[in-house]
């Protein structure tokens, strides 16, 4: 009797197991998908820059500084982006906090050229790109939302038993690092 008594304990604390393991590994995938759809957003914004600066340059000819700027700095989000994952994301973190201030450095020089604000192609290109912005940003509060939930599954009692032997680690949370770059950039071209 004992042995089934036994038994049926290590069965349940088995299949208990199976569980949380099944579920540490569903929230893991989670973070990694709210990455992926990170990563479509700032691929997108990539796109984006470039012809935005060509359109500009024809307006801001004394302005080379601040259109190189937002050049370099999306070059370096891109690099970032190669090496970035779920895992890993600060250098990314750093890249795009870069390159958001110098958008936001280049939204603010636009102001002095009614010409440039006026251009059709400019417009589209900061409305796609606010646009863009925005979706960004719902994005990093989706992957928040998923880390959030893996670390709080796992860390929880007695899945943090399981989530260590089996090396769940915390998922990173996306953080602004520059103050400036905390308020989304303005667009504004009227």
């Amino acid at each position: 009797m004992e042995f089934w008594i036994a038994l049926t304990a290590l069965v349940i604390v088995g299949i208990y197991s199976i569980a949380i393991y099944n579920r540490l590994v569903a929230l893991k995938n989670r973070v990694a998908n709210a990455f992926g759809q990170i990563d479509v957003q700032l691929q997108r914004r990539h796109d984006l820059i470039p012809n935005l600066v060509e359109t500009a340059k024809a307006y801001m000819s004394h302005e080379d500084a601040v259109l190189s700027a937002v050049t370099q700095a999306r070059a370096g989000a891109i690099e970032a982006r190669k090496d970035a994952d779920e895992d890993h994301i600060g250098a990314l973190q750093s890249a795009e906090s870069a390159l958001q201030a110098s958008l936001l450095n280049f939204n603010a020089v636009a102001e002095n050229y009614p010409e440039l604000k006026a251009d059709q192609s400019i417009i589209e290109l900061m409305e796609a790109l606010q646009s863009t912005e925005n979706k960004v940003s719902f994005a990093r509060q989706a992957f928040n939302d998923a880390a959030m939930r893996l670390n709080t599954y796992r860390e929880s009692f007695p899945n943090n038993l399981l989530a260590g032997g089996f090396k769940f680690a915390e998922a990173p949370l996306w953080e602004v690092e520059s103050q400036a770059v905390r308020s989304a950039p303005k667009v504004s071209f009227s």
